[in-house]
């Protein structure tokens, strides 16, 4: 049974949420703030947990950094911020997918299990030295890909970036985490950079650049490679 850990201080969402989730099979422990959050996760190990920003002793972001100074869990935003700055500062600080208010309850359901089984490829792929798709495999451990029975010539950065990508599978990798990890803290708004590569890349890779099917814009917040 996946365990939830639900974060929200609204206590008829709270009721529904509950009732929706045992409903389907998901074992539910809730927390009307922070402090209480950061206690149950370390104490119950939840498979995943599903976060308000807007908690009454501490923001949802500090939320998000605490836990991942200690936990992968996979973390899921349930908020009613919209802005495009308030999605990317959970992501940046660690949350795997952002939902907002108001929402349907089947596809956040839908997100809850998606983020359990993104972690849980994405565990695997730290443990492989491959990792192969229908249009092409990469080879971690000899630093190639290859596709249609041919290698493929990358940049030292058109390689860093597709190992940070085929790494996590299904995960929302920022804009600001790749730029801080491949071209360091000073290119981190150098966004300009990022399209350049990736288009790069998607030329080499993707049957159809314009249309790919394996890295993927998430547009103003980040990409993600799709396995």
């Amino acid at each position: 049974m996946t365990r939830v850990l639900v974060v929200e201080d609204d206590p008829q969402l709270v009721r529904a949420l509950v009732i929706n989730m045992q409903a389907r099979r998901f074992g539910v422990d809730a927390a009307p703030d922070g402090a209480t959050a950061l206690r149950l996760a370390a104490a119950r190990q939840p498979d995943v947990v599903m976060l308000d920003l807007g908690l009454p002793d501490m923001d949802g972001v500090d939320v998000i950094r605490a836990l991942r100074g200690w936990s992968r869990v996979p973390i899921v935003v349930l908020s009613a911020r919209q802005a495009s700055v308030e999605k990317v500062a959970a992501l940046d600080a660690g949350a795997d997918d952002y939902v907002t208010k108001p929402f349907s309850m089947d596809e956040l359901m839908a997100r809850l299990r998606a983020a359990v089984r993104r972690t849980e490829e994405s565990s695997l792929a730290l443990g492989t030295t491959r990792v192969e798709t229908a249009g092409f495999t990469v080879d971690l451990l000899a630093r190639k890909v290859v596709r249609a029975g041919r290698d493929v010539r990358l940049t030292p950065t058109e390689w860093h970036l597709l190992e940070i990508l085929v790494t996590n599978p299904g995960r929302l990798i920022t804009q600001k985490h790749l730029l801080q990890e491949v071209w360091g803290v000073s290119r981190s708004g150098k966004t300009n950079y990022l399209r350049v590569y990736m288009a790069q890349l998607r030329r080499k890779l993707e049957a159809d650049p314009s249309h790919p099917r394996y890295l993927i814009t998430e547009p103003g917040m980040g990409y993600r490679f799709e396995g």
